[in-house]
């Protein structure tokens, strides 16, 4: 194993959609060299105004803190969308670079959906790296761009040298349920047509690599019997 190829896994849940049952999550991917890749931030410390649907947990930086890690030690924050629920504490890790698709980042700085998390993710440029499309960040560690849901949005593909490689939909598929060729269009999702090619993308991955595991964003039925943090996947 290369020295900067990935080493471990870890699942955080920071918060939850109590009226839905939806666990609001992030993750940390660590490298054989020591870098801490974080994957988005969980929910913000203060709510906005009218996010009541939200509630905070043990948030990302106190779970962090538990295996010995400070919001400086982070290197990266994969950014995989400027949500509340995945962006709220953002601005917090002042020492690492954020990675996102720019069409997202463009796209953000007029879209009012993400106008109230601006403080977290609108950070000075020089921090951030912009990406265009599918991704090699390092060995072991690529970047699923996945529009749909949002413009821009990507899915994270970890290779762990035990598990073997691991899928994070992110909410490209949120649920389980949803990974199906079949089309899944309740009239909630205003780009219909983007969710379902990216859902198809991600199924023919996860055949032509045969991979194993896939963990879906807001699946609470999965998340119950998955490793999470000081577990992990290695």
């Amino acid at each position: 194993m290369s020295q900067n190829a990935m080493k471990r896994l870890y699942l955080m849940q920071v918060g939850s959609m109590p009226e839905y049952q939806i666990p609001i999550v992030c993750y940390l991917v660590q490298t054989g060299d020591g870098k801490n890749i974080l994957i988005d931030s969980g929910l913000p410390e203060i709510m906005p105004e009218g996010e009541s649907d939200f509630e905070n947990g043990q948030d990302v930086i106190e779970q962090l803190a538990s295996i010995g890690l400070k919001p400086d030690d982070i290197d990266t924050v994969i950014s995989t969308h400027y949500d509340i629920d995945h962006a709220g504490r953002h601005a917090a890790f002042t020492k690492a670079q954020y990675v996102v698709q720019r069409v997202h980042h463009l796209d953000a700085a007029s879209n009012p959906r993400f106008a109230a998390n601006r403080p977290q993710w609108d950070q000075p440029m020089e921090r951030i790296r912009l990406v265009d499309g599918d991704t090699e960040l390092l060995p072991g560690l690529e970047l699923i761009e996945t529009s749909g849901h949002v413009p821009g949005h990507h899915s994270v593909l970890v290779r762990l040298p035990k598990t073997g490689a691991i899928l994070l939909p992110i909410d490209a598929v949120p649920f389980s349920k949803g990974f199906t060729r079949d089309k899944q269009d309740d009239g909630s999702n205003p780009d219909a047509e983007a969710t379902h090619a990216s859902t198809i993308k991600l199924l023919d991955l996860v055949e032509r690599e045969h991979i194993e595991l896939v963990i879906f964003g807001h699946d609470n039925k999965q998340w119950e019997g998955l490793k999470k943090l000081p577990e992990y996947y290695e």
